[in-house]
Formats: structure tokens, sequence, C-alpha cells
């Protein structure tokens, strides 16, 4: 699966609040009987995880005991979305487009260290994450090292590696100037020759 959706790097995207940022991704939904904004849809979602969330059904729990004044500042007009809305809009999302899309929002808000942004590709296996087939997902993402965020993910398929998706990985960031590190796995002649090539160390 490709990192980013689009050819257009992080650095590209103009500086917008979370809910700017969310309208980037594709709505799945048919117009007719949309009550609420898909971006708002997300961004309480994104609250309800960062709040502990870790299902569909705990995602809308969250919503529903959420105070009316924090609703409105996630974008959430009137009534709260239904259950069943939040599940069958999440669960037909593109991933990784939304993935871009938040890679991007924390890319625009991680600071540099001493003048320069040093990111860190590593991987690590889901716990409890399946694909159809039964396998583990696996996720190989780019993490920024002054701020401890992820600014990008990639599925590791079960029949592949990772090393011919640090390119896909890393196409999403400008790398100028960036110092790039990655384990022992990583350090071959085709991914430094793409870092540097890209203006990165």
């Amino acid at each position: 699966m490709p990192a980013s959706p689009s050819s257009t790097t992080y650095v590209q995207v103009p500086g917008a609040g979370i809910l700017n940022m969310l309208d980037r991704v594709h709505d799945p939904r048919a117009l007719r009987g949309v009550r609420h904004r898909l971006a708002a849809i997300l961004s309480v979602a994104l609250a309800a995880v960062c709040a502990g969330a870790r299902s569909f059904t705990a995602v809308a729990e969250w919503v529903h005991d959420a105070p009316v004044d924090a609703l409105q500042r996630l974008g959430i007009e009137g009534r709260a979305p239904a259950d069943s809305s939040i599940r069958r809009t999440l669960a037909r999302l593109e991933a990784a487009r939304l993935d871009w899309v938040v890679g991007a929002w924390a890319w625009l808000r991680t600071s540099m260290i001493d003048g320069r942004r040093v990111v860190a590709v590593d991987s690590g296996t889901l716990r409890g994450a399946k694909d159809t087939a039964g396998h583990l997902a696996h996720l190989l993402a780019a993490l920024d090292h002054g701020n401890s965020v992820v600014l990008g993910q990639v599925e590791v398929g079960a029949k592949t590696n990772e090393i011919p998706l640090v390119t896909d990985l890393l196409d999403m960031l400008d790398l100028t100037d960036v110092v790039v590190t990655a384990d022992a796995l990583h350090c071959q002649r085709a991914p430094a020759d793409y870092i540097v090539g890209r203006g990165g160390y």
C-alpha cells in the first residue's frame, strides 16, 4: 500500500486546525441523509481514542458521554452521531488517506532539535489487530524524535518485508536537512542513497 495517497509532502500542506485537515479525507458516504460533517465524526473518534477508546463501541460511548460544549468544539452541531453512523463511517474510510492527513497535522505541530528535525524509522506488530487471513498487523512508522509523535506509517504485508517500504514511508516527508535514523536492517545503499538524494542525512 503506498504511504501517501498523493504526491504532496507534508511540508506543502498549509497550516490548519484539525477539522480543516480532516476535511481532506474523502467522505465515503452517500450525500442523502448525512447529518454530520465527516471531519466532525473523525475528530470525535480521534478524541475518543486519545481518551482510551479501543473499539467502535467505546468510541460511540465516549461521544455520548462527552459534554455538549466539547462536542461543539470538535465540530458536532446538534445531536451527537448515532453509534451505527460512527461505526459505518469509520469502517468505510480510506485508511491510507486518514493516516496521511493525521501525519501531516502532526508534522505541522512538531518541532526541531537544534534547528534540525530528526526522524526515526522503526516497526512494530500491533497487538490484537489481524487482517482477513488472520495475520497480525505489522507497521513501519516514522517517528519524530523531539516529540515522540508518529508522522506516518505503512503496513508491512505478510508476504513482504520492511526494506522496500522505507521509501514509500519517507515519500510523504520533506527530508531537506532531516536526520533519519533506522535499525541495522535498513543500513543499506538504496535507502541511504534515497535519503541523501532527497536532502536528508
